[in-house]
């Protein structure tokens, strides 16, 4: 059986995360491997709609993930994570199962910053929030800790997303991952 890993992505919405996941997995499932993608609104949709955006239910969001990416990891698939997980706690204490299990975990920093998200503003997120429809969007009313020593960081605006999904991978297969 194949070595899985947990390849986390975090960054602000519309950061890119999720599309860097998907280019991504294409390359991995080429390379023979087994992959899933754990998108953070199809979790909030299917696993955790019971939780809202609070900062403990956000911590508990990101745990469940985080326990779903480590059992995957575990059993020879390649969990890619393209997660907000705005808070550093939350994300160390995901790394630290993942230690505690063996498993490979990978954390990737898209660090794309506020100004570009919200043109991309993929949601509609960052329009509804200057217009006053929500709050507590991430990385402009509500925190977002970036991390300090990410295992690689992605400036997305900088590159194509083939070019960052090949930066991803090239770690992967340096670390004997992918």
């Amino acid at each position: 059986m194949s070595t899985g890993a947990t390849v986390w992505l975090t960054g602000l919405p519309s950061a890119g995360k999720t599309t860097i996941a998907h280019e991504l997995a294409g390359l991995l499932r080429a390379d023979g491997r087994l992959v899933e993608v754990l998108d953070g609104d199809e979790i909030r949709e299917f696993l955790t709609a019971d939780l809202g955006f609070s900062r403990a239910d956000r911590h508990t969001n990101v745990q469940r993930i985080g326990f779903l990416a480590d059992l995957l990891a575990r059993n020879g698939v390649t969990a890619l994570v393209p997660v907000i997980a705005p808070y550093a706690d939350s994300r160390e204490a995901v790394r630290k199962r993942h230690e505690a299990s063996g498993a490979a975990y990978v954390e990737v920093h898209v660090a794309t910053p506020v100004d570009v998200c919200s043109v991309r503003d993929v949601k509609g997120l960052y329009a509804k929030q200057a217009a006053g429809e929500i709050s507590g969007l991430t990385g402009v009313d509500d925190p977002y800790e970036e991390p300090v020593s990410p295992d690689l960081r992605i400036e997305s605006q900088h590159q194509t997303v083939t070019e960052s999904a090949a930066a991803v991978h090239k770690l992967l297969v340096e670390r004997g991952l992918a």
